[in-house]
């Protein structure tokens, strides 16, 4: 699940400080005053889980069939009622977008990775250019 509305992105010299989300579970009202990227409601036990944030990402999103150089700003663990525990992440894109997103959906590098550079500079090119290079 995405989200439009756009927040300050971040660049390969800024992610660093980009704000996160951590220390209790986000609410409702977090995410309307774009403190959080999400808040879930329909689940038990759940807890802050350990991550140093923002934590640069691979997101393979299966929706767009693409893969985008992220961050994680914020992550939880929910547990449904039927007992699955559900790692549940929240993204910042490059473009100042967010997105929700499981673990098993990301892939954790370092802020030097290579490949997580390109894409971050492919993710910020203007769109003519992505065309024109397509």
């Amino acid at each position: 699940m995405k989200t439009d509305e756009p927040v300050s992105g971040f660049t390969a010299t800024t992610w660093t400080t980009v704000a996160t989300f951590s220390g209790r579970i986000a609410l409702q009202a977090d995410v309307n005053a774009h403190g959080a990227v999400f808040a879930l409601v329909d689940t038990v036990n759940a807890v802050v889980f350990e991550e140093p944030l923002p934590q640069p990402v691979v997101w393979y999103d299966d929706e767009a069939d693409e893969e985008f150089a992220a961050l994680i700003v914020q992550a939880e663990s929910h547990e449904a009622d039927d007992g699955q525990e559900l790692q549940v992440l929240g993204l910042l894109l490059a473009d100042g977008r967010t997105a929700v997103a499981f673990t098993e959906d990301v892939e954790e590098v370092s802020g030097d990775d290579p490949g997580w550079l390109d894409l971050l500079a492919a993710d910020l090119a203007p769109q003519d250019d992505q065309e024109e290079e397509a």
